[in-house]
This record gives structure tokens, C-alpha cells and sequence, in this order.
């Protein structure tokens, strides 16, 4: 079995609810177990700014698939739940980006690992530092990396949806 970690983000028809459902659904695929995942975070839109802001996970996930096999099924989990790719950044019910796979690194025309923006995203280092915060091989240290990101606009919410109470 192989670790893998998976960004999941939604900002339309219920977002909170489309990140717990493909949560779901990104354990139910063949040959895959759902080990764990972050909190949900509401997170402000990047690229394109005028758009609902989105809500953000991150799973990790013991899987028998190889890569591009896996990337196939969440493209087909992001269809399932009705992603339209109309342009770049646009606003979407899911979307799903294959982060990391137990320390493979490639790049070609489908897939490059790690996800070669993951490090500069706070909406993905945020969350991933929350399950796994030590070493990545290819990516670092994890926790460093998301401290060292601009991360206003990334707030954790509680498990209704709501954001939490800061704690001093």
C-alpha cells in the first residue's frame, strides 16, 4: 500500500457539505483506505477573486492505485459531483489535486509530484501541516513551510462549519 495525500476544495452549491461528501467518497474507491484528514477551512479565493471563498481539506490516504490511476479516479469524483472546468480558478463544486505520493516524483503532461504549487498555497500547506507536519521528501518540512505563508484568509472551522474560537 502507498501513502497519499489529496487537496480537496469547493466553494459552490454548499461547500462544507461537497468537501465532507467527497471526503466520503474518497474512501469508498477501490483499493483505498481514507486513513485521515485535516479540518475544513474556509479559505479566501486566489487567481480569480470574485468568487464565494472556498472551504479546503486535506486526506490521507492508503491506496493500491498507482498514480496516474488515481488521478483518473478523482477526476472522476470531481465529475461525479458536477466540476465544469470553465477557466482557470474558476469557481467549482470539488476539486480534488493528487499533493503527494509516498515519495514519488515525476513530471509529464497529467501529473507532476509533488504538486509543484502546493508549497506556495496556504490553503494547502495549512491543512496538510495539521496531518502531517514533519518531512515530506521533495516538499520539506511541512509546518515550516505553512508558517512561512501568507495565511490571512485561512481560518479552521469547527466541525459545524463555523469558524473556531481563537485560542490564546
Amino acid at each position: 500500500m502507498t501513502l497519499a495525500y489529496v487537496a480537496l476544495g469547493s466553494n459552490l452549491e454548499q461547500p462544507a457539505e461537497q468537501v465532507r461528501a467527497a471526503l466520503a467518497a474518497l474512501g469508498h474507491l477501490a483499493g483505498t483506505s481514507l486513513l485521515r484528514h485535516s479540518s475544513l477551512y474556509r479559505t479566501a479565493p486566489v487567481g480569480y477573486a470574485d468568487q464565494p471563498d472556498f472551504i479546503n481539506a486535506v486526506a490521507l490516504l492508503d491506496t493500491r492505485l498507482p498514480p496516474l490511476d488515481l488521478l483518473d479516479q478523482l477526476f472522476a469524483i470531481e465529475q461525479r459531483f458536477g466540476r465544469e472546468r470553465s477557466f482557470r480558478n474558476a469557481p467549482r463544486v470539488l476539486d480534488l489535486d493528487l499533493l503527494y505520493y509516498d515519495d514519488v516524483v515525476m513530471g509529464g503532461p497529467q501529473l507532476t509530484l509533488p504538486h509543484p504549487r502546493m508549497r506556495e498555497r496556504a490553503f494547502v500547506m495549512v491543512p496538510l501541516a495539521e496531518i502531517a507536519p514533519g518531512m515530506l521528501p521533495g516538499v520539506g518540512d511541512v509546518a515550516a513551510l505553512a508558517v512561512g505563508l501568507d495565511c490571512a484568509g485561512v481560518e479552521r472551522l469547527d466541525d459545524g462549519g463555523e469558524p473556531q474560537e481563537k485560542q490564546e
